[in-house]
Formats: C-alpha cells, sequence, structure tokens
C-alpha cells in the first residue's frame, strides 16, 4: 500500500485539506521541484506571509471537493514557517484544517521550501511565479501532477489568470486540466 494511502487511513481528516504545502511532497515523499522550472530567486519571505486564496488547482485526492480553500503562513519560533491550511466541502458543510511546518530548501532568497504535516515526511514547495507585489502566485509541488494558483484575494482579474495559466502551460502543466475554486459568497468568513 503506497504510504500516501497510509497516512489517509491514519488521519483522513488531518489530511483532507492539502494546499501547495501539503500535496506535492506527501504523496510522492520528495522535496524536488519539476524538471525544466526554477524557482523565483529574490524571494522576500516575510512579504509572503499571511492569507491566501486558492483560484485553481490540478485537482487530488487530498482537496477532492474541498472549496473556499485558503492558506496562512506565519512564522515559527525555530524560523520555519507555520502552515495553516483550510477549506470546506461546500456540499456537506464540513470543514477541514491542517497544521503544518516549512523550512527553505538551500538559500532563504529562493523560493523554495519543504513541508511537512506528517511527521518526517516532507515534499516539496515552489513558487514558480510571483508577481512583484506579492499579490498573486504559481506553485507546485516536487512534479507537474501538483499546481495551485494562489491570490491574496478570493478573486483575481481575468488577464491576471489567464497570464499565470499561459506561464504554467509554458511550463508544461495540463493546464487544461485545472480547477477553479469557489471563493464566494458561500464560503464561511475568515
Amino acid at each position: 500500500m503506497p504510504l500516501h494511502d497510509h497516512i489517509r487511513r491514519l488521519s483522513p481528516r488531518r489530511f483532507a485539506v492539502a494546499l501547495p504545502l501539503v500535496a506535492g511532497g506527501l504523496l510522492s515523499g520528495c522535496t524536488g521541484i519539476p524538471e525544466g522550472t526554477q524557482a523565483v530567486t529574490g524571494f522576500d519571505l516575510d512579504r509572503y506571509l499571511g492569507h491566501w486564496y486558492e483560484i485553481a488547482r490540478l485537482d487530488h485526492s487530498f482537496e477532492e471537493g474541498l472549496d473556499c480553500v485558503t492558506a496562512d503562513y506565519s512564522m515559527r519560533d525555530d524560523d520555519g514557517v507555520k502552515v495553516v491550511n483550510a477549506g470546506v466541502n461546500l456540499e456537506t458543510g464540513e470543514p477541514n484544517v491542517a497544521e503544518g511546518k516549512a523550512y527553505f530548501i538551500g538559500e532563504p532568497s529562493v523560493a523554495r521550501l519543504k513541508v511537512s504535516f506528517f511527521g518526517p515526511f516532507y515534499g516539496g514547495y515552489n513558487v514558480l511565479e510571483l508577481d512583484p507585489d506579492y499579490q498573486h502566485a504559481l506553485v507546485a509541488g516536487p512534479n507537474r501532477d501538483y499546481l495551485w494558483i494562489l491570490a491574496r484575494t478570493p478573486t483575481i482579474s481575468q488577464d491576471t489568470y489567464q497570464g499565470l495559466v499561459e506561464r504554467a502551460a509554458e511550463l508544461d502543466f495540463a493546464v487544461d486540466d485545472l480547477i477553479k475554486v469557489e471563493q464566494g459568497q458561500t464560503c464561511p468568513p475568515h
């Protein structure tokens, strides 16, 4: 049985929400970056911290059926990053929250981190595209199975969204499989 099946059987609620910092690594067990891609350089963690909304994703079992998905990043006492991912199944009304920790892989000026939501298992979190104002980001796990479009606001302009999708396509992600995440009035307040 694959590791991710054991993890889900042990604690299904804990792993029901998997934003960029969960899914990529726990399913694959590595902290890599998709071949042929590069993480953002000149990265400023202080500017990246705070509240982000998931705008779109390549779907996977960890987030299946979830909308209103958000991530909150804050500093930990050990110089790591505290990660709190939250989402809601709008059909059942059931909220899901997962808390984890992340640390830089290499220099903190390069947007490559490893994240853990379960013991010693870490996965890759790679910021591949980030606007100068830190308002929207394109994030990948360790391979092309995991991709997220994140924003500081629940919605972004169609032009911004299309630009991020086009960038993902240039990097050979399966953009036709992206699903948009509901972030509307049906979402509970954050």
